[in-house]
């Protein structure tokens, strides 16, 4: 990773934009002539976060991987103002052209038209109703999300249709769509997950630069609970050596704010990931990198990634081990080991294809 000679970039969780995989001819930022220029070297402290049309003709993702819980995902964002440090959809701005680095948190690439899509992949003749994941991938609440509404129409599409839904994010965003979600959630065709992994502001300001606080994820929580929306809570990602301490805090936290069930993912460090996560953990915890890392290795035989099924999302080995029957006996001591009943797929009825097509039958 080329370091520029400025210093960190503020609110971002990368610290610059590692090498392409994907590209045969790299790029080389060359600062020795700018040393000493102030107002370049500000404008590195500070990069600009741009967004870009997404011209996608389809918006839905299908997913066939055991550990993973859905078939079909709707991303309406491609990149990810949040910034997180640690996040396993960094490598895919890679398949743009980009770098899994700053790249995928300052360019944002935005499918306006994936309300649209939507509609008419549901309207489809041969569709057989399944839930849908919003977002599978990058947050689908992001601070764009306010000025932009994408996820709020797709969510008025899924009321028109009665399609169940189910959602994940790390914003707080998520309350203002309560009157959608409860609406839905009376029919049985909505769920949210909130992931939070930490109650320490001063870590997860760092870790999740633009990301909500922990204090207003826990209140998103009791606003959604509120409204009649059931809760499940990722305590996502544990990182052995840096808050695996705080999971037994955080699962009492979500249970008083009202979620019904919980569970958890070990880190993974998959491709370029594992080039910025170790820089970020050397450049925020110098003098616990070197614990962080060893215990990283620990719980993936030696390596900082896996991708077998069954394993990648809860590692191996005896800290892993721990982890793991730590997690189950709090969720069971805090009541947070529910199984939240399946979605309803019998209200589905086709919705109106986007040029306006009623269905006859």
């Amino acid at each position: 990773m080329s370091k520029n000679p400025g210093r960190d970039p503020v609110g971002r969780g990368a610290a610059d934009n590692p090498a392409n995989r994907f590209l045969t001819v790299i790029h080389e930022a060359d600062f020795e002539q700018l040393e000493f220029d102030d107002e370049f070297l500000q404008q590195l402290e500070r990069p600009a976060t741009q967004y870009f049309d997404d011209a996608s003709k389809s918006v839905i993702s299908e997913n066939d991987s055991p550990d993973i819980p859905f078939r079909y995902s709707l991303n309406p964002y491609r990149g990810c103002l949040h910034g997180c440090s640690y996040c396993y959809a960094r490598p895919t701005h890679e398949y743009l052209g980009l770098s899994a680095g700053l790249d995928f948190e300052t360019k944002i690439f935005v499918k306006r038209n994936a309300p649209t899509l939507f509609r008419d992949w549901l309207a489809r003749p041969k569709y057989r109703c399944e839930p849908v994941m919003l977002s599978g991938v990058t947050d689908c609440y992001q601070p764009i999300e306010r000025k932009l509404q994408i996820t709020r129409q797709c969510l008025q599409i899924a009321l028109e249709a009665r399609q169940p839904m189910s959602l994940i994010t790390k914003n707080s965003l998520v309350t203002r769509d309560v009157d959608l979600l409860s609406e839905l959630a009376s029919m049985n065709l909505c769920r949210v997950a909130i992931s939070i992994n930490s109650l320490d502001q001063g870590l997860t300001k760092v870790l999740e630069p633009a990301c909500t606080a922990p204090a207003g994820r826990l209140e998103a929580i009791r606003k959604l609970a509120e409204g009649g929306i059931p809760v499940h809570v990722m305590v996502a990602p544990i990182i052995p050596g840096l808050n695996d301490d705080e999971m037994a805090a955080v699962l009492k936290a979500v249970a008083e704010a009202g979620a019904k069930s919980a569970s958890y993912i070990m880190v993974r460090l998959p491709l370029t990931v594992q080039t910025i996560f170790i820089d970020w953990i050397k450049r925020h915890r110098p003098t616990h990198a070197d614990k962080i890392e060893s215990r990283l290795r620990s719980v993936r035989e030696g390596k900082l990634s896996q991708s077998e099924f069954r394993i990648r999302m809860r590692g191996t080995g005896p800290i892993a081990d721990q982890i793991s029957a730590l997690f189950k006996l709090t969720r069971q001591r805090c009541g947070l080991d529910a199984t939240l009943p399946a979605s309803r797929t019998d209200l589905f009825r086709p919705p109106r294809t986007s040029s306006g097509q009623r269905h006859l039958f």
